[in-house]
């Protein structure tokens, strides 16, 4: 297993759209538990493979408090959704911003699993929110695309500040 580097907002290529999984093999239950690893490794709760420059229709989650339930959802599909819900959001490829977004409550998804075996399930609270967050990304979408222009772009600078801050830690700390 292997970590992958996840992009950040606002790299283009977070706005690719995934294509459908096609061919379920070896190569694929590696990928899925490569993401599964690099999404344990950055203290994340899910992960798309669009995220990890993978454009294609793959997720993975762990919502449990344990962190010992990981699945994966493969061509996923939202067949129903119910409700409204307010969650405060985050992203492994927005670091450190959080914000209020409203998504269905309940949700009915089909998907395939690693084997290419369908199933469908009926997600609420957390689980749900999840789903529809990494689904978001297989479209090219962010939650920061949730917010007003004003706010995506004060997230942007934010980041900005950020990456520069890192980047002069480094260099500092090669100088010593």
């Amino acid at each position: 297993m292997s970590i992958m580097q996840i992009l950040e907002f606002p790299d283009p290529r977070l706005r690719t759209v995934a294509q459908p999984v096609q061919r379920f093999d070896d190569a694929l239950r590696q990928r899925a538990e490569d993401m599964l690893e690099t999404m344990y490794e950055a203290s994340g709760i899910g992960l798309a493979a669009s995220q990890v420059d993978i454009h294609e229709r793959m997720l993975v989650l762990d919502v449990s408090e344990e962190r010992n339930t990981p699945r994966v959802y493969i061509n996923p599909e939202i067949l129903s959704a119910e409700g409204e819900e307010e969650y405060e959001e985050g992203c492994l490829s927005v670091p450190g911003i959080y914000a209020n977004v409203t998504r269905a409550e309940t949700i009915e998804v089909r998907a395939q699993d690693a084997d290419g075996h369908f199933f469908e399930e009926t997600l609420t609270g957390l689980h749900a929110v999840c789903v529809q967050h990494e689904m978001d990304h297989l479209l090219g979408k962010l939650f920061v695309d949730y917010l007003s222009p004003l706010k995506r772009q004060m997230v942007r600078k934010k980041l900005e500040k950020q990456r520069r801050q890192a980047a002069q830690e480094v260099t500092a700390g090669a100088a010593l």
